[in-house]
């Protein structure tokens, strides 16, 4: 029995609405999975206590390789050197098992440019008294997934407060902004603000040169 052409057009308009929700759900999923759900409903804050800050799309991409793509279920942060006990964390290890903490911290590039910005994460020097760090370390040293690395005085890191966000403006980072952790080095120019951390080693090497420090640029980093 030949088919109404009405019963045709039916019948590929439902296919394709198929087709269309397995291609959202399987984008979704992928999203969920790499912890990149930020931008589904996220809404950026830009005003926080009665002070105007900087938005995300107010960064400049100047990363070494791009942005980096990692997948929270298998991403591992690591606490490791001059320390008693090694620790690995999984995002959520980060997240849930430590307390958090927030605030507005600018960020100076060494181009030129600044940006406001509502930081939330967690202590570094919680998670290395955690791991029960050397109280006699002078330096803790930060890696990347893309080969970037930078280090800071241990010193500055336990008196300032120093943290590692997770979320800025209240969004979840984007990949472009180092997800899943990025340092906040309050008073440091951007290039000591290491993203996509996956490994911090407590050192006794004042030697140590990160990326840029090896190429030329002040290890100290103060701003102004």
């Amino acid at each position: 029995m030949p088919y109404s052409r009405s019963s045709i057009i039916l019948t590929i308009f439902i296919i394709l609405l198929i087709a269309g929700a397995a291609l959202l759900g399987s984008w979704v999923w992928t999203k969920l999975a790499t912890g990149q759900t930020n931008t589904l409903n996220a809404v950026e804050i830009r005003d926080y206590k009665g002070e105007k800050l900087g938005s995300i799309n107010d960064f400049r991409e100047n990363s070494i390789s791009g942005p980096q793509y990692i997948n929270v279920t298998t991403s591992k942060l690591t606490v490791a050197g001059l320390v008693q006990d090694e620790k690995t964390y999984t995002y959520k290890d980060v997240i849930d098992r430590h307390t958090h903490y927030e605030k507005i911290v600018t960020i100076n590039c060494v181009e030129g440019w600044s940006v406001k910005i509502l930081w939330e994460g967690v202590l570094l020097k919680d998670l290395l008294t955690e791991a029960g760090y050397d109280t006699g370390a002078l330096v803790v040293i930060f890696y990347a997934q893309d080969g970037y690395s930078t280090s800071l005085p241990l010193s500055y890191i336990v008196s300032n407060n120093i943290m590692i966000a997770y979320k800025m403006n209240g969004v979840v980072l984007p990949p472009d902004r180092g997800f899943p952790f990025q340092l906040v080095a309050e008073s440091k120019y951007g290039y000591k603000w290491i993203k996509w951390i996956t490994q911090i080693e407590v050192s006794d090497d004042t030697d140590y040169r990160g990326y840029w420090e090896s190429r030329g640029f002040s290890d100290n980093a103060d701003f102004p």
